[in-house]
């Protein structure tokens, strides 16, 4: 029986072969991986994966595929994780996690920044996102692209857009490209602590309004001569920052 995708879950299922080929050579799955997909829908990454791998975590919330891959793969070859993986604690797998899948477009950011709280947990990510997504994750400063989201993940991850995919790839086409990012978390050391709810507030104030400057949107956060301790122009516009800038803010 044809399952039918759901809006609400924002279901795209991946038909194309050859881009499905593509997206597991990206991962390259080993046999040793603690591998965990996130919305697998109708296996079209569970089956090739599953060839290379002898056992896959997948973390899924619709009742009718949670069915379905069940009479597929028996319990011990794949292991699944009843439930929203917005609310999933994926700790609980343990470490040196490997993390892929075709992520719901509709909460995309959202998860991401979920899965950012267990960045210390986990190896590698391969997702495929909405490509004015992935733009907006890779952006550079000063660049159309570049934003709220930027910043929040490039603190946390390197990250590098690997691939297009066009609509017809999926059934339905969604009304986007969308695209291949792979993100890896930085290690423990390389960026400065700090108090992160701090760090994100100051993020989300200067780019709630774009058009004015820091001097505008962070006035009331940060004094005319902290930003001057800072090095930074307090005439500059949000984009202009980078990450290091943020956190040179946050540390004030």
């Amino acid at each position: 029986m044809k399952h039918i995708p759901r809006k609400r879950f924002g279901q795209h299922f991946l038909t194309d072969e050859g881009v499905i080929h593509a997206i597991v050579s990206a991962i390259n799955p080993q046999p040793d991986d603690v591998l965990v997909e996130i919305g697998p829908g109708l296996g079209a990454l569970t089956h090739p994966l599953l060839e290379r791998i002898p056992r896959l975590h997948v973390v899924e919330l619709d009742r009718d595929i949670i069915a379905r891959l069940k009479k597929n793969w028996p319990p011990e070859k794949l292991v699944i994780h009843e439930g929203d993986a917005l609310k999933f604690d994926f700790g609980s797998l343990g470490n040196k996690l490997r993390v892929c899948g075709n992520l719901p477009y509709n909460i995309s950011s959202p998860l991401l920044f979920h899965l950012k709280e267990y960045a210390g947990q986990i190896s590698d990510m391969t997702f495929m996102l909405q490509k004015e997504v992935v733009d907006r994750m890779v952006a550079a400063p000063s660049t159309p692209a570049y934003g709220r989201l930027s910043v929040m993940l490039q603190r946390s991850f390197h990250m590098e857009s690997l691939f297009d995919v066009p609509p017809e790839a999926f059934d339905p086409p969604p009304k986007v490209d969308s695209a291949i990012v792979r993100m890896i978390p930085k290690p423990p050391g390389s960026y400065p602590i700090l108090d992160e709810s701090h760090f994100a507030e100051i993020v989300a104030a200067a780019f709630s309004q774009r058009r004015k400057t820091l001097r505008n949107t962070l006035g009331k956060m940060i004094g005319e001569e902290a930003f001057g301790v800072a090095g930074i122009n307090p005439g500059l516009r949000a984009e202009n920052l980078g990450v290091s800038d943020y956190e040179k803010l946050a540390l004030l």
